[in-house]
């Protein structure tokens, strides 16, 4: 038995043509998006760079003195 559908082509393309148009607003609001986070990843990028050479630094400080109190210590005992 076969049945037979009777719709206007008209709207049958009518409707496929508002999801396409929603589907490239959809794809436009996501690019967008994708440049925001683009911007936020170079600036979370430049943080971690600022925070390693900030302990780097730290670092070395610490080595400096933990060595400082061993010359300290060791050559000029407390009498």
């Amino acid at each position: 038995m076969a049945t037979t559908i009777e719709t206007d082509l008209k709207e049958v393309l009518t409707k496929i043509d508002s999801r396409l148009e929603h589907i490239e607003s959809g794809q436009a609001d996501i690019k967008v998006s994708l440049a925001r986070l683009d911007e936020k990843l170079d600036s979370v990028d430049k943080r971690v760079n600022g925070l390693e050479s900030n302990q780097n630094r730290q670092i070395w400080v610490l080595i400096v003195a933990v060595i400082g109190a061993i010359v300290k210590f060791g050559f000029f005992p407390n009498p």
